[in-house]
């Protein structure tokens, strides 16, 4: 499951707050009895990364994200604990649900997925409103990123927002 429909009408309403500008973030998932899910929105850095150096960084928070480093720490830290990337997040502005040449190449290292186990969720705002979204998944006989069905899922056990 990417999303339990909790997870996604944070997801929902984060890209709703942070609109005109992409929003970001990731679920991590640690099994156990019962599993357990961490909701981690993260702060987009992309405006401060282009004001900084428009020439390394020439597109805005309007059309690409870049995750701050502190929370990449936060996932690491986790990471370390036992939980595993399960889903990373990010908006779409004025534009549709669909994963990018950009967000493909940025999900690889080398050619190889960084997270090949994580479903990534593409979530549309036109307008300031939430139109649609779309998931998508390493594809390793394909070698490549394909939309797979994308359903918020079932309810989850208690949510925490890790920090």
């Amino acid at each position: 499951m990417a999303l339990t429909p909790e997870e996604y009408a944070r997801v929902e309403a984060q890209a709703v707050d942070e609109y005109p500008a992409e929003c970001c973030g990731v679920v991590l998932a640690r099994a156990g009895s019962p599993p357990e899910r961490l909701f981690l929105p993260c702060r987009n850095i992309q405006d401060e990364l282009n004001r900084k150096d428009p020439e390394r960084h020439p597109r805005d928070a309007r059309t690409a994200y870049y995750i701050d480093p502190r929370d990449l720490l936060t996932i690491g830290r986790r990471e370390a604990e036992g939980y595993r990337v399960a889903t990373i997040y990010h908006s779409h502005i004025d534009a549709g649900a669909y994963f990018s040449e950009t967000d493909k190449r940025n999900a690889l290292v080398n050619g190889e997925p960084a997270y090949p186990d994580a479903v990534y969720v593409v979530v549309s705002v036109v307008a300031g409103r939430p139109a649609g979204a779309n998931a998508f998944a390493w594809d390793p006989a394909r070698r490549d990123f394909v939309q797979v069905e994308f359903t918020a899922g079932k309810p989850s056990p208690p949510q925490r927002t890790a920090r």
